[in-house]
């Protein structure tokens, strides 16, 4: 088993997430402690600046260098990590064109760090025709099975719906026996999650999120606009399928006319709609769809969820697993599987022709 630590900053740009996890690369033998850094706001708006922009862009140097300072500054408080899972920035998306470009050198912060580091998570997968997202699917597998064997959950077919800036939803089949195995995992984005909310309140308040939900539960969503914004291609194509951050622009030109509390409903709905239509690919439905990121944290978008999905809707903590940190603890689960050279995507999670095994790993230089 490795003593492993998962770092993750979302398309949300609030901060960094660090977790510890043992494994070793199949089973979760155990998760440990964990911890939050905050962006300022001078720091999520150099972020916000870079957005879109691919290697070379005029921001880029800029947001890299601040995503390894800040990752560093966090990691250097786990000692006890022997490997470290680093994802980088998601700047821009475009598997069917660009490819996909997460900002920071994991070589950089090894050599920080002292200690090896893997990154590039998502190139390789992108390289062999996959969407290189999502990438937590695999891992949810494994939470699955850990739950499951906690006694947590019953051994069903469970989804989990990551709620960061763009969602995503899992479906996980506890009766294969490697996540790997055809049919154990089907994953896809579902759509836009925080990331036009938080845009939103960026805009119009100067937070950066609808804290609790509390503007949205004050307003009324607009159906039309909603109908509207279901009538993406997105939804239309097969799944798995992936997202940018900013796909969905005209999603916000929609809600512009709309006074802040039924901009912020509708857009909250908006993301709730995305994942029902989503949810009507899965074949069985699962009966229970576990929330994490925070969206969870949003009692509008729980609200809407439980609203428009037939399925129940309830908190990843109900199968004892931290919402707040799964990501990171993603990807030391997946780090120490790179190390492994085992699969961390395949064609039900991303569409890859086959099992893939991203990621480089860098070594600190030896002293």
């Amino acid at each position: 088993m490795i003593h492993a630590l998962g770092m993750m900053s979302g398309t949300s740009l609030d901060g960094v997430d660090a977790a510890m996890i043992e494994t070793d690369g199949r089973r979760i033998a155990g998760f440990g402690r964990s911890a939050w850094r905050a962006y300022s706001g001078n720091e999520s708006g150099l972020l916000h600046a870079a957005l879109g922009q691919w290697p070379g862009g005029p921001d880029v140097a800029d947001a890299a260098a601040l995503s390894v300072a800040a990752h560093a500054a966090l990691a250097e408080g786990f000692p006890e990590a022997e490997l470290v899972g680093y994802h980088g920035q998601t700047l821009a998306h475009d598997p069917a064109g660009r490819g996909t470009h997460q900002a920071g050198d994991g070589a950089a912060l090894a050599r920080r760090l002292g200690r090896p580091v893997v990154w590039d998570f998502r190139s390789e997968d992108v390289r062999q025709g996959g969407e290189g997202a999502p990438l937590a699917p695999f891992f949810h597998w494994a939470c699955a099975e850990w739950a499951m064997g906690q006694g947590h959950l019953p051994r069903a077919p469970v989804a989990f719906l990551n709620l960061g800036g763009v969602g995503n939803l899992t479906f996980v089949d506890p009766a294969a026996d490697a996540p790997e195995a055809p049919g154990a995992c089907i994953a896809f984005d579902t759509g836009p999650a925080n990331a036009p909310l938080n845009d939103l309140m960026r805009a119009r308040r100067g937070l950066a999120r609808d804290e609790g939900g509390r503007l949205a539960l004050q307003g009324n969503p607009d159906e039309r606009v909603i109908a509207r914004f279901l009538e993406h291609p997105h939804f239309a194509r097969p799944v798995p399928k992936s997202l940018d951050r900013d796909a969905f622009p005209a999603l916000a030109a929609e809600v512009v006319g709309l006074s802040d509390a039924d901009a912020a409903a509708t857009l909250t709905h908006a993301a709730a709609a995305a994942v029902a239509a989503g949810m009507a690919a899965l074949d069985p439905v699962p009966g229970l769809v576990l929330v994490c990121g925070g969206g969870r944290h949003n009692a509008a978008l729980m609200a809407a969820l439980a609203a428009r999905l037939a399925a129940r809707v309830a908190p990843v903590e109900e199968a004892g697993l931290d919402g707040d940190m799964l990501e990171a603890q993603a990807f030391g689960w997946l780090a120490v599987r790179v190390l492994r050279g085992l699969p961390t995507s395949g064609p039900g999670t991303t569409g890859a022709p086959g099992p893939v095994c991203g990621g480089r790993i860098s070594h600190p230089p030896r002293r």
